[in-house]
């Protein structure tokens, strides 16, 4: 067994008359919720980003086309094949980004730019220089960053009690009485409950939904340098800097040594597939890969792989019926999600904080870490994950150096 978590965590691949025992219903839920959340949340920019560039709906359609099916063959991929629980998604900061160039920007430059990028980002994975950096970041200040961002999705669960304060107090108890006697089925517990209040309450409109098959609808790409400077950089930097350092950071501390190369590669292979149909940049998830991650996904590390093979199978379902999954997110109540966001991270928030504060010779460069991630600070163009790990280092380095100054004088 020791010698299989060796393999598992290391990316090594063990006999496929293995894996057929390793399915469990809490990894296939933990995999469903991902992709809920991911649908729930990220997917509003792009409703946005449509509106400000008058983008039809067969197009809109197109782009979840696009980011579904692009995300879960990568995810299938590469959880089966380096037997960790990785999940993607696609750039949602990238997204913002494009919503600040729409209307003047067109389609075909669009597709243009996803394509440069997708170049970029396989020259870097391919060349092995972002796993450099990586191994650079302290584990406590690595663990501040990911405190910090998951901090904002807990406090939302219970901010969104003002909006329904049934609804919040039904799920919160299930979530506290199911960790204490059915800790493995929690979030499990959590979501049919928080499903079950939602129908009696009536606050969904399921009636509207209709399985239809999507069409996506392809794009010829226009390549000019104004559109790579002012789209394919920023893309690129906003997806290396806050998708891809924070969601190989989660699957660092979650133990599973893995390089991001393999994973930067896959994904910008993706990236360049489904490019022509308006879907953007896949990258590696952040936020959802804590959900696939932890001991809710399954008990046994090497078996949470299943997660992300799940996580990605229900992309693809998305990706076929992307009409359908259009509607669904008008059917149910966002606080819904919020919530079960929220309660589903308090794990992975639990995790990281405890390496931050355990990590005592760098604790309050940490916790600067976690405080500056969780501000939400933004400045020309990086979010706070970027911010807080700049911030973090810095005050690692300075006051390391101060320590090792100090320590040189007394001997």
């Amino acid at each position: 067994m020791n010698d299989r978590l060796d393999k598992v965590h290391t990316g090594q691949k063990y006999p496929l008359k293995q894996k057929t025992t390793d399915w469990s219903i809490s990894a296939i839920v933990s995999g469903f919720l991902a992709v809920l959340i991911s649908y729930a949340g990220p997917l509003v920019i792009f409703f946005q980003a449509a509106s400000m560039g008058n983008i039809s709906n067969d197009m809109m359609v197109s782009w979840v086309w696009g980011i579904s099916i692009g995300a879960g063959i990568s995810g299938i991929f590469l959880s089966w094949w380096l037997k960790v629980p990785v999940v993607t998604a696609w750039s949602a900061p990238g997204t913002v980004l494009l919503i600040s160039l729409f209307p003047e920007i067109t389609m075909g430059q669009v597709v243009g730019a996803y394509l440069s990028s997708a170049l970029l980002l396989f020259i870097i994975g391919i060349t092995g220089y972002f796993d450099k950096a990586v191994r650079l970041i302290p584990q406590g200040i690595a663990a501040g960053m990911i405190a910090g961002i998951l901090l904002q999705f807990g406090l939302r669960a219970f901010e969104a009690s003002a909006l329904s304060p049934l609804l919040s107090v039904g799920m919160i108890l299930a979530y506290i009485l199911s960790r204490r006697y059915l800790p493995r089925y929690n979030i499990v517990i959590v979501a049919i409950v928080g499903f079950t209040i939602a129908f009696l309450l009536d606050k969904t409109n399921l009636g509207i939904l209709s399985p239809k098959l999507a069409m996506p609808v392809l794009i010829a790409p226009e390549f000019d340098l104004a559109t790579f400077l002012s789209f394919t950089i920023p893309l690129t930097l906003v997806s290396l800097t806050g998708q891809f350092l924070p969601g190989m950071t989660i699957l660092n501390l979650a133990g599973y040594r893995v390089p991001a190369k393999a994973i930067i590669v896959i994904t910008a292979l993706a990236s360049a597939m489904v490019a022509f149909t308006g879907g953007i940049t896949i990258v590696l998830a952040a936020i959802t890969a804590a959900i696939c991650t932890g001991k809710d996904a399954h008990e046994d590390p090497s078996k949470r792989y299943v997660a992300g093979i799940s996580n990605g199978l229900f992309y693809l379902i998305g990706g076929l019926f992307a009409g359908t999954i259009v509607m669904l997110f008008t059917a149910l109540p966002k606080e819904l999600i919020t919530i079960l966001a929220g309660l589903a991270l308090i794990g992975a928030i639990t995790a990281n904080l405890t390496i931050v504060i355990e990590d005592t010779k760098h604790r309050e460069a940490s916790l600067i870490t976690f405080l500056a991630t969780a501000s939400g600070m933004s400045m020309w163009g990086l979010g706070s994950a970027f911010w807080g790990i700049v911030i973090g280092l810095l005050a690692f380095f300075i006051m390391n150096s101060k320590t090792a100054l100090t320590d040189k004088k007394t001997s």
